[in-house]
C-alpha cells in the first residue's frame, strides 16, 4: 500500500512538471496575447508583471503547486474570474457526460462480450467481432457528426448541439447528451466487448469449469455462476481505466456538439493563451487519470487477493 501511494504522488509529480514546463516553451506569450501586437512596451510591462511572467520559470511553478495544494488556482487571464469557479462550472456537464458514456458502453459491452464468448466460432461471435473492430476503427468525432446528421437534421429527434443546463430540467439536458454520450461511449464499447469476451473464453478453459461441467451443471448455469463472475476481474480493471479514458475525450466531443465543458473550455483556453486555465484544466484531466489508475490497481487486488503486493 505505501508503495502504491508513493507512486501515486510521484506521479502526479511528474505529470504536474510535464504539464507545466512543456506550456511554458511553447512560442507566444499571454501578455501579448491580451493586449494585442501594437500594445506599447510600458503597458506589455505592466501586465507581464501582474501575470507573474516576469519572474523565474522555477519560481511561478513552486506557486503554481503550492497553489494547487491550497485551493488557490489562480485567476483566468481571459476571464479575469478563479480558475477554479470555471472548473466547477464546467465539470457539472463533463462529469455526468463522462459517466453516462460509462454507463452505456459498460452494459453494453457485458452484453455483446458475453453473447460472443458463449457463441464462440459462430455467426454471433463474429458479428460482434466485425462490430467491435469497426467501433476502434471509427473515429468517434466523425461518428458524432453521423449522429448529428441522423438524428438532428434528418429524424429531428435530438437537437445537433448546445446544452440548455440542468437548471432548465433535468430531462432536458439530459437529452442534449445522449448523442454526444453515445459517440463517446463507442470506442470504449468495442474495446470492452474485446476484452471481455476474451476473459471468458479464457475463464472456460479453467479445470474448475470443466468440473461444474462433469458435475452435471448446464452450460447456461455455469456460464453465470462459474465464467462470468471470475471473468470480471481483468474487464473491471479496463473500465476503471476507462472512465478516465472517457473524461479526456470529452474535449474533442464537446467541441463536435459545442457544449460547455472542461474539453471546450480548454480549446478555449489554448486559443487564447490562457495558460493558468490550460495547465490547470490539462493537470486536472491528467490527475484524474492516475487516481483512476491508482484506486484501480487497489480494487484490483482486493478482487484477487493472489495480485497483492505486501511492502517489505
Amino acid at each position: 500500500m505505501a508503495k502504491r501511494f508513493a507512486t501515486f504522488v510521484a506521479t502526479l509529480l511528474g505529470a504536474s512538471l510535464v504539464v507545466f514546463f512543456v506550456l511554458e516553451i511553447l512560442p507566444g506569450d499571454p501578455a501579448m496575447v491580451i493586449l494585442g501586437p501594437n500594445a506599447d512596451q510600458e503597458a506589455y510591462d505592466a501586465l507581464s508583471k501582474q501575470l507573474g511572467l516576469d519572474r523565474p520559470m522555477f519560481e511561478r511553478y513552486f506557486d503554481w503547486i503550492g497553489g494547487l495544494l491550497t485551493g488557490n488556482l489562480g485567476d483566468s487571464y481571459a476571464y479575469s474570474v478563479p480558475v477554479w469557479d470555471l472548473l466547477l462550472e464546467r465539470m457539472a456537464l463533463t462529469v455526468p457526460l463522462a459517466l453516462i458514456a460509462m454507463v452505456m458502453s459498460v452494459a453494453a459491452a457485458l452484453v455483446l462480450g458475453v453473447y460472443a464468448a458463449s457463441r464462440h466460432n459462430k455467426p454471433g461471435d463474429y458479428g460482434v467481432m466485425a462490430f467491435s473492430q469497426l467501433g476502434i476503427a471509427v473515429p468517434n468525432f466523425w461518428f458524432g457528426i453521423l449522429l448529428i446528421l441522423f438524428f438532428s437534421v434528418y429524424l429531428r429527434w435530438f437537437s445537433s448541439g448546445g446544452f440548455p443546463g440542468w437548471s432548465e430540467g433535468f430531462w432536458l439536458a439530459l437529452k442534449s447528451l445522449i448523442l454526444p454520450a453515445i459517440a463517446l461511449a463507442t470506442v470504449q464499447t468495442a474495446i470492452l466487448a474485446r476484452t471481455t469476451r476474451s476473459a471468458v473464453l479464457e475463464t472456460f478453459r479453467e479445470d474448475y469449469v470443466r468440473t461444474a461441467r462433469a458435475k452435471g451443471l448446464n452450460a447456461k448455469a455455469t456460464l453465470w455462476r462459474h465464467v462470468v463472475r471470475n471473468a470480471l476481474i481483468p474487464v473491471i480493471t479496463i473500465m476503471g481505466l476507462q472512465f478516465a479514458n472517457l473524461l479526456t475525450g470529452t474535449i474533442v466531443i464537446e467541441n463536435v456538439f459545442y457544449l460547455p465543458g472542461l474539453g471546450r473550455l480548454v480549446f478555449q483556453a489554448i486559443s487564447n493563451r490562457d495558460l493558468v486555465v490550460v495547465k490547470d484544466v490539462v493537470l486536472f484531466l491528467a490527475a484524474m487519470v492516475i487516481i483512476v489508475n491508482f484506486l484501480v490497481d487497489l480494487a484490483y487486488a482486493v478482487i484477487d487477493p493472489r495480485l497483492k503486493v505486501h511492502d517489505v
